[in-house]
């Protein structure tokens, strides 16, 4: 499987079970916690580190499955659309509208360019390393679901066929939680992520994690 993207991991506190550092507030999350550094890849270009993603525009630009593909190919080295149609297997000009859009929407730039013959080739990069979502009041919390789901489907289509032996794992739960668990089990999935992004191995084979604890209808 492909490695995912788009996920602020937060870490796990040191120190024995029910332990608090200095500075720990009451709430459980010590001032380690706040101030660890986010260890993100490194681009061929020139990027911000974090990008938060609010504007009804840029959540409507990434909830489409093409383009949440083209953010993922960006994502570590500059790209022309050219070379984007070739890897996504599609037209240049249907590639070049998506491309157009995303950098409308401030998601994507020209990183740098080249002359091909007598034209130049424009090459493009993320405007940031990792992008964060956040719903607006203008978007009505939609835009954000918009993005999950897109980015949910990039996921599925990533993973390999199971074989025996196969390390991956699946799993939808539906439950009752009260604020206090639901508070715990965010904490524990931060950091999952945060573990998950730290064993990043240039020399491993390439596995993708989708986690998410959402609120969700009372009658789904």
């Amino acid at each position: 499987m492909a490695r995912s993207h788009a996920s602020s991991p937060s870490p796990a506190s040191a120190g024995p079970p029910g332990a608090r550092a200095a500075g720990d507030d009451p709430r459980g999350t010590s001032a380690e916690e706040k101030n660890e550094r986010i260890n993100l890849p490194r681009p061929d270009y020139d990027a911000v580190d974090v990008l938060v993603v609010r504007e009804p525009e840029q959540l409507r630009a990434l909830a489409d499955d093409l383009r949440a593909k083209i953010v993922v190919l960006l994502r570590e080295r500059a790209t022309s659309t050219t070379e984007l149609a070739e890897k996504l297997q599609l037209p240049k000009g249907t590639v070049g509208h998506h491309v157009k859009v995303l950098e409308k929407a401030g998601l994507i730039r020209v990183v740098r360019t080249r002359k091909v013959r007598a034209l130049t080739e424009k090459h493009y990069g993320r405007t940031a390393r990792l992008f964060l979502f956040k719903g607006s009041d203008e978007a009505d919390g939609g835009g954000v679901r918009d993005v999950a789901a897109a980015s949910l489907r990039t996921a599925a289509e990533e993973m390999l066929p199971s074989v025996d032996g196969d390390r991956t794992t699946f799993a939808v739960l539906r439950i009752r939680l009260g604020d206090e668990d639901a508070t715990r089990f965010m904490r524990r999935l931060d950091r999952l992520l945060s573990e998950f992004r730290k064993a990043d191995d240039p020399a491993g084979e390439p596995y993708g994690l989708a986690v998410s604890l959402y609120k969700r209808a009372p009658d789904a």
